[in-house]
Parts: structure tokens; sequence; C-alpha cells
């Protein structure tokens, strides 16, 4: 069985992240996706994430037809921790992350980096959304 593994935040679920998931589905058997914790978004992207609280963000990637497991971490050891224990062959992290150190990368067969088919992000969506107000 051939595995493959994503890490994200997955804050407001949009194209791009169905894109990556889906995507990263076809490379494999089992697709694990791993979520940031609240305080671990918070950490990175501000105080004001993420929007969706942890409980609602794994329910709906625990509901996604590509997604077979799920799983949360609050920091880096516990990802690699997590990467180890998945053992992926194939770990898929978006185009913005070439050239960049990946977390756990030593512990996959390969990473894959996918290119984004548009410019979503969840930044972005929020940052539109209150230039409209």
């Amino acid at each position: 069985m051939k595995k493959v593994f994503v890490n994200g935040s997955f804050d407001l679920l949009h194209t791009g992240h169905l894109d990556v998931l889906f995507y990263a589905k076809t490379l494999g058997d089992h697709l694990h996706v791993a979520i940031d914790t609240d305080e671990r978004i918070a950490e990175h992207k501000g105080l004001d994430r993420p929007v969706n609280p942890l409980y609602i963000r794994k329910a709906i990637m625990q509901s996604l037809k590509p997604v077979d497991s799920v799983s949360v971490f609050g920091s880096d050891e516990e990802l690699i921790n997590t990467i180890r224990a998945v053992s992926p062959d194939i770990m898929v992290k978006g185009s913005d992350w070439r050239g960049k150190r990946v977390i756990g990368e030593e512990y996959c067969g390969k990473v894959i980096f996918y290119e984004r088919v548009n410019n979503e992000s969840t930044t972005k969506i929020i940052e539109d959304f209150i230039s409209r107000r």
C-alpha cells in the first residue's frame, strides 16, 4: 500500500485545498492529513487565526472523499513523530515550500511539490473579505 502525507492548517477550506488533496490521493492508496492545532496556527499566522476551530477543521477534513485518515499536531516534534508513524512514501507540499525546509522530509520516500492551479489562500480570502466591508 502506497501512503501519501499532507499537512497544513486547512482553516477556511477552499478549492486550492481540494485541488492538493485530490491530487495527493492520485499518488497512492492511503492519504493521511495532519492538521495544525489552533494554538500553532495562532502562533504562526496571528492571534485572529484560525477562523474555524480545530474540531470543525478536523470534522470537515474527515468527511472529504480523498482523505483516509486525519491527525493533529501542535509542534514540529509532534509533526515529525506523526510522519515517522505514518511512514509515507510521498509527502505533498505546495509549490510555495520549494527551496524551504520541509519538516520531516527525511522520514518519507520523497517530497512532491504541487503547483497551484490558482492563487487561492485563506489569508487572501480573509483580506478580500475585510476590504469589502
